[in-house]
């Protein structure tokens, strides 16, 4: 069975699926999704479509309208079939801006699903049924199926590895071009579909079925035209809908107004429907119209190029407004396995001899703790693994009775162990233990370590130091959080003493120790009950019940399948403090949306001291007293005021794309910063910019 081959699939590397840390990021306005998005913001003209923006919806029909007027003016030769015909071409200008920028957002995440799609229907498998294998294509696979991936091969589909172990690149998930090990048993034992095997071959047990898959989660999520609207979004959109149907409604009305008040002062002309219709589009907010779903879709691209995938916008956006994070002590702020840390010994005993009597109880202990015993040695003292074999050792192995483990050679009976176990070991060969080892111990135990003591024979050496070691850089991530207003708590089995400890080494807020999933899912519920918006980290299955019930639920990818499927993100890098970025992100959205939607409104200012005059200067000569911009016709002001319009969608773009940048300051401070800049900006900008347009107008003799 194990005979059969196949040619490795050439097609399935994957490894551009995520960005790559410190690869260089796609440009913004990549060639290839540029030109795609020029021809999707055609299609999305279709009039079902545009009705989910009701605010370009009715910049469209206002296209559709001055078009047909334009139609009616060039047939019957009016002199205004020239300024209609551009008040039309700038309305379908501004209605496909809008359609751009949404096109671009959802650009780069179609870029994706494409080799997504062509890595899931191009990649084969080895199904092994009935004692044969035979080779099927990956789609076909179904859960419960059991696989044969060898060395070069892409695994086909997620599962559990049930047989034998392989170096497996998992660049194509977590952009680390560091290979992983996957093994039978154990944390180590799911694989993702769309990796590949570097080395030596493993049997797989298919856990998912077609559309079900990770690939077809990523598929779903990268595809930001599926995206639903987050409740933020919903509230936005209605509230512009609000102002556009206001503003609608002033703008019919403004009609028989108009043509009252020239048949009662007896002079000037009732406005035009085109420039109606152009009053209406400039004074609705179609810039923040044009741009409120790129907004979105760009917040979740960029979750994507961190490793994160978020299963729902509204995740995204809920980041923004934690106040309450959560996070597992094991295999979260700490790395899980105790290590050796320190040699501490006793009794006028040098170091360096407990570490090397330490090291030779430890080279046939496999357990982590004992691997890290032999490391230390060899890193502080430059004590090496030796050959024993020639000395006729006897390695003792832990047990449950003893409590202890250890080597017997050349004469020597070397025990490391549980305190009070070394202690009486030491006590039959007729040895007394220094009063200090005691202390040492106690203190070691008091800080949340765990104390090994060492013996030969006789003599007690010393005591090596093991503690669950806190990831590099926590204390300074925590410090980031807290910046944002964010407190941090960390749950942990521990008892109080042990998380007391590590919870000041981590920096953390505050903790909660012998936690149960019980006193998790409380805590949230607590938490939620005071108006807090609650995330949290994990990776068990014991932390299942709280990721669901948070706002935010950040699971490892190295985490269970129950972690995963509870959570509503998956970090693809399993790196915990990287909620920090999602937060970031989540923050930097609710920015954007908000800058864009003070500038949007703020920017009609300058339109009604464009468009206004222009209208009833010549029925109310005292309104010229607005055209403070000084517009040299009222033609050339309603198109300069149009042509702003459209191109301020665009010259936006790129904001909405890469978002506001943030910075970690307090809420009022931000809202300040971002009145100044946007709501100000909003009000000035405008005013050079349509008075620029009209002069280029006046120049080129268009109006």
């Amino acid at each position: 069975m194990m005979a059969t081959t196949a040619t490795p699939p050439t097609s399935n590397d994957v490894t551009s699926i995520v960005p790559k840390k410190g690869a260089r990021a796609r440009p913004l306005f990549d060639p290839p999704i540029v030109k795609r998005a020029v021809g999707d913001s055609f299609l999305k003209l279709n009039p079902r479509l545009m009705m989910k923006n009701p605010v370009m919806f009715v910049v469209e029909v206002g296209a559709l309208m001055t078009t047909i007027l334009a139609v009616r003016d060039f047939a019957a030769g009016a002199a205004i079939a020239g300024f209609t015909f551009q008040i039309t071409l700038w309305l379908w200008f501004t209605v496909l801006f809008a359609n751009f920028a949404e096109a671009m957002a959802e650009g780069r995440g179609k870029a994706q699903a494409d080799t997504l799609r062509k890595t899931k229907t191009e990649t084969t498998a080895r199904r092994v049924r009935n004692g044969s294998a035979e080779i099927v294509a990956a789609t076909q696979l179904r859960s419960g199926d059991v696989v044969i991936v060898q060395l070069g091969e892409t695994i086909p589909g997620d599962g559990d590895v049930i047989e034998g172990i392989a170096s497996v690149d998992e660049s194509a998930i977590t952009g680390e071009s560091a290979p992983v090990i996957r093994e039978s048993g154990g944390d180590r034992s799911a694989v993702t579909g769309g990796t590949k095997v570097l080395s030596d071959w493993i049997r797989v047990k298919i856990t998912s079925n077609p559309g079900e898959t990770f690939l077809d989660r990523m598929i779903a999520l990268v595809e930001g035209a599926e995206r639903q609207k987050t409740p933020n979004e919903i509230a936005l959109n209605i509230v512009i809908a609000g102002l556009t149907l206001v503003f609608l409604l002033a703008v019919v009305t403004l009609y028989p107004f108009a043509v009252y008040s020239v048949a009662a002062s007896g002079s000037g002309t009732a406005p035009s429907v085109t420039v109606l219709i152009s009053l209406l589009v400039c004074l609705i907010p179609t810039t923040i119209g044009g741009l409120l779903s790129a907004i979105g879709i760009a917040g979740m691209d960029r979750v994507m190029q961190h490793n994160v995938l978020a299963m729902s916008g509204k995740a995204v956006e809920a980041a923004g407004d934690v106040n309450t994070l959560l996070l597992d002590k094991t295999g979260t702020i700490t790395l899980g396995n105790r290590q050796a840390v320190e040699f501490i010994p006793v009794g006028g005993v040098g170091e360096s001899e407990l570490a090397d009597a330490a090291q030779l109880s430890s080279l046939a202990d496999e357990t982590p703790e004992g691997r890290s015993i032999v490391v230390l040695a060899k890193q502080r003292y430059n004590i090496r693994g030796r050959e024993v074999a020639e000395h006729e050792a006897h390695f003792i192995p832990f047990t449950a009775q003893t409590r202890m483990s250890g080597v017997d050679l050349d004469g020597r009976r070397i025990r490391k162990g549980a305190t009070d176990s070394v202690v009486e070991f030491v006590h039959e060969h007729g040895g007394t233990v220094p009063t200090e080892l005691m202390d040492v111990t106690d203190r070691i135990s008091r800080s949340g370590g765990t104390p090994l003591v060492v013996a030969d024979r006789e003599r007690a050496l010393g005591v090596v130091h093991l503690k669950d070691v806190v990831k590099g850089g926590m204390r300074e991530r925590f410090e980031q959080l807290r910046a944002m207003g964010i407190r941090t708590i960390m749950i942990t089995g521990d008892n109080p003493l042990t998380a007391a400890a590590i919870a000041a080494e981590a920096g953390t807020d505050d903790f909660l120790a012998q936690a149960t999933p019980k006193d998790k899912m409380d805590l949230i519920k607590k938490e939620q009950a005071g108006g807090r918006l609650v995330a949290m980290t994990g990776d068990g299955t014991n932390d299942a019940p709280a990721l669901a019930q948070a706002d935010v639920g950040l699971a490892m990818n190295t985490g269970t399948m129950a972690a995963k499927e509870a959570g509503n993100m998956v970090d693809l890098d399993s790196n915990p403090t990287k909620l920090i970025e999602v937060v970031a992100i989540g923050k930097q959205l609710l920015m954007t949306r908000g800058a864009l939607t003070t500038f949007s409104i703020a920017n009609d200012i300058a339109k009604y001291f464009a468009i206004l005059p222009a209208m009833f200067m010549t029925t109310y000569p005292v309104m010229s007293k607005l055209n403070i911009m000084g517009l040299h016709s009222p033609t050339s002001a309603v198109l300069a005021a149009v042509i702003f319009n459209a191109l301020i969608i665009i010259v936006l773009i790129p904001l909405a794309l890469r978002g506001v940048k943030y910075r970690p300051m307090n809420a009022g401070a931000l809202l300040r910063r971002n009145l100044l800049i946007y709501g100000v900006g909003g009000v000035i900008a405008p005013f050079p910019g349509i008075w620029a347009i009209d002069r280029l107008l006046g120049l080129l003799g268009l109006a």
